[in-house]
Formats: C-alpha cells, structure tokens, sequence
C-alpha cells in the first residue's frame, strides 16, 4: 500500500470516530446499556436517510462518553489512526452540549481531550486546535452558555463552531455567541452548505465571520458566492463520504468536487465523522480520487490547501509545505 500523503485534517468531530468496539467497552465500563446485542448489529444500523436519522443515533451512542478517561481514549484512538492515514495536523470539533446536557462536567471532556491530544504531539508528532462547537438545534443562549464555560480554558481552544440539525436552524441565529466569541480572541469556523442553501453560507461569512466553512458543496449553486469564496480564498472543508452516506450526493462519482476544484474553491477532504460514513480521511482522499479521477498533481493540491487552510502559525504551516514538497520529490 503507497504511503499516505502528508495531510491536515480540519472537518473531524471527536464523538464521530466512536467504534463500535469502542462503544461496547465504554458501555461496560460505565454500566450503560445499548440497545444493540453486538458489534454487528451496530454497524448494521449505521444507515442513513439523512442528516438527522446520523443524529439521533450518533447522539445515543454519545451517553457512553462520562469520563475524562473515555474522551481521552476516544481522542488517543482517533490520532492513532489519523497517523496511519498520514495526518500530521489536526483541527478537531466536539460538541460540549451533547455531554454538559446529561451532567457530565465541561472540564472532564476538555480536558480528557486536551490530554490525548497533548500525547498525541509527543508520541504521534500530530500537531492539534481543539474547536468546541454550538449545537444549532438548541437556543443561542445555550450556546451562550457552553461559550462562557470554555472561556476559563481560553488557552486550550483557539476557535468555536456550529454543527448540527442545519435546515431550519441559520447562521444567523448565532451571531451574537459569534461576535463574543471573536471579542475574546477565538477564530470561527461553521458549517454551513451542506443540507442548507447557499444563503447559509453567506450568513456565516457575514454575520459569524467565519473564516472556514465546513460542508460548503451546495456553494455551487450560487455563481456570485462561488466568486467570492474564490477570491478570497476561504477554504471549504468538504466531507465525501460523509455526502454520500447522508445522501446529500447519489454516488461519490456524483460529487462536486473535482468541479470545485477545477473552479479554484480552496477544497480540502476530511472525514467528518468516520465511524458512522466508512471510512477516516485516507479512505475519503482515496476512493473520491478513484471516483472523480483525481490526477497525482489534483491530491497533492488539496493537501497542500489543507495546510494552508489550516490555523496553524505561518512558521509552522511552512514547515508542513516543505515536508509535503519533500514527500512528492521523494516520489
């Protein structure tokens, strides 16, 4: 198998890359029961018909988290992977309402995480962001809410997002948890595009100030925001399997992204939450190359636009470019 191109991965949701092994031995451990007799018959159900049929499930499987020992586990497993799949950088998303909601304390989640992914730079040479993201299916003062509780940990977060339910639930919404959250020196990101329109997409440039937008595919749709986003170089973390298993696409060959690419959307691929889509960010660069007929050049490129869309610090994003541009003339 060829080595894995050098990578970042910046569309990632930490609660998604739950294993069904892994979800077994957290249910026993905190003496949780599931509603599915083996590891079988989770895979099984693990069929979508749309974004929120992954919801409800990947939501139930959320209670099995409790500790700071189950997020660290779940965190050390997801970069043990990432290494493999060539990642060397990683921006990851969790979602604190999801936990704080059932009790689980803010600071046994961020700092479960905070942990692995601090071993994770030691021992993986995985560079991390953490990125806690507002559930846009619950009120702005909630989000409010879980902004005021990660301020004190102001040193181990460097941006906030917004995920969840999209239709039905703008941008909007959210300005103002945005606008206090950029006061305080946090980037933005948020998804946007995906089962929403266009118009999502332009709130969350305009009124959140996002400087990514997670999703994006439909962007297409709109020639003038296509023009904007290419101007200004606003890089789209787009998510193939993902697309595909919420049927947000027919087939990946069916994908926008070769065309987004040929447009000059700064696209990257990630893997969004690939214990539930089949498959971590190598199988998705992988088989949308096969798919979409990617030339050698076309993967290099979205690697290097991983890098670059990165929220890494100039010296080091550089640093990631000149190891790319080794690993193509090492051929």
């Amino acid at each position: 198998m060829p080595t894995p191109v050098p990578k970042a991965e910046l569309h990632l949701h930490l609660e998604g890359t739950l294993e069904p092994e892994l979800l077994f031995e957290l249910a026993a451990r905190n003496h949780v029961s599931l509603p599915y007799p083996d590891v079988e018959a989770v895979r099984a159900a693990y069929v979508f018909a749309d974004l929120q049929a992954f919801l409800d499930v990947y939501y139930a499987a959320c209670q099995t988290l409790r500790t700071e020992r189950d997020f660290y586990d779940l965190t050390h497993a997801y970069l043990t992977r990432a290494q493999a799949d060539g990642v060397r950088h990683a921006e990851v998303f969790f979602d604190p309402q999801t936990h704080t909601e059932r009790g689980v304390p803010f600071d046994a989640v961020l700092h479960g995480i905070a942990h692995a992914l601090a071993d994770g730079a030691r021992d993986l040479a995985i560079t991390s962001r953490l990125i806690p993201c507002f559930l846009r299916h619950l009120p702005a003062d909630a989000a409010m809410a879980t902004l005021e509780a990660a301020l004190p940990h102001r040193e181990l977060i460097h941006a906030v997002g917004l995920d969840s339910s999209e239709v039905g639930h703008p941008p909007s919404d959210f300005a103002s948890v945005f606008d206090r959250a950029r006061a305080e020196g946090l980037l933005t990101v948020a998804h946007a595009g995906e089962e929403g329109p266009p118009a999502y997409i332009w709130e969350a440039l305009d009124l959140l100030h996002a400087r990514r937008i997670d999703h994006g595919v439909r962007c297409l749709e709109d020639p003038a925001l296509v023009a904007r986003l290419v101007e200004e170089q606003i890089p789209l973390t787009v998510c193939p399997l993902s697309n595909v298993k919420l049927r947000v696409v027919p087939t990946l060959a069916d994908h926008p992204f070769a065309e987004m690419l040929r447009r000059g959307l700064c696209v990257t691929i990630n893997s969004d939450d690939p214990a539930y889509f089949g498959g971590y960010v190598q199988r998705n660069y992988a088989e949308t190359a096969d798919a979409l007929a990617l030339s050698p050049d076309d993967v290099v490129q979205v690697a290097r636009n991983s890098f670059l869309a990165s929220f890494l610090e100039p010296a080091e994003r550089e640093a990631h470019l000149r190891a790319l541009d080794g690993f193509v003339a090492a051929g």
